[in-house]
C-alpha cells in the first residue's frame, strides 16, 4: 500500500501531528494525516477548494455507474464549482509519499490514513498541471456552478458508493 499526503508547499521535511480541526476526533491527539493511492485524486485540487469526490465500488451496482457517470469505464469524479476552475490549472501540488508503518485505517470511504508519530517523507513529486494528473488517473472532472445539490445526492446513496466532501465549508451557500 502506498500513502500520500498531498500539499501546496513543497519544502515539508517531516509531519509532526497536530490536533485534528474535525470536531469527531479528539482534539487532545495530534495526527498526520495521509492518503491511500485510490483516493489521491480527491486531493488533486487547490487545498481550499471545495469539491465533490466519488467513485464506484465492487459492491456498487452496475445501474448506478451508467447513471452517475459520463464515462463507465472511468467511474471516478471529482467535482469542483467553476470559480475554482482556473486556480485548478494554475496550482503546483506536492505529493509527499510514507511508509505505511506507523498509519491506521481512519476512514475506509475516503482512503483517509492518520499516524500519532512525526513522519518523515520517502519522496516528494511535482504536480504542474492538476487537469492532466486527473486525466492520467482516469477520473472525471466535473466543473459545476454549485457543489450542493450534488453533494446531497451522493450522500444519500449512503455507501453505494465510497466518497469524500472537502472543504465545503468553502461552497457557495446553497440555492
Amino acid at each position: 500500500m502506498r500513502l500520500f499526503h498531498v500539499s501546496e508547499d513543497g519544502n515539508i521535511e517531516r509531519f509532526v501531528p497536530r490536533p485534528p480541526t474535525r470536531t469527531d476526533l479528539d482534539p487532545n491527539t495530534g495526527l498526520v494525516w495521509a492518503l491511500c493511492e485510490r483516493t489521491l485524486p480527491n486531493f488533486l485540487t487547490p487545498r481550499d477548494a471545495p469539491r465533490v469526490c466519488f467513485h464506484a465500488h465492487e459492491r456498487t451496482p452496475p445501474s448506478l455507474v451508467e447513471r452517475l457517470f459520463s464515462f463507465p469505464d472511468r467511474p471516478y469524479v471529482v467535482a469542483v464549482e467553476a470559480a475554482w476552475l482556473e486556480r485548478l490549472r494554475r496550482v503546483k501540488l506536492y505529493l509527499y509519499e510514507f511508509s505505511p508503518e506507523g498509519f491506521a485505517l481512519q476512514d475506509e470511504s475516503a482512503g483517509y490514513y492518520v499516524s500519532t508519530k512525526t513522519q518523515t517523507p520517502l519522496a516528494r513529486w511535482e504536480v504542474d498541471d492538476c487537469l492532466q494528473a486527473l486525466a492520467q488517473r482516469r477520473v472525471e472532472l466535473r466543473v459545476l456552478p454549485g457543489l450542493w445539490p450534488l453533494c446531497h445526492q451522493i450522500q444519500a446513496l449512503g455507501g453505494a458508493l465510497h466518497w469524500s466532501m472537502c472543504r465545503m465549508q468553502n461552497a457557495l451557500p446553497p440555492p
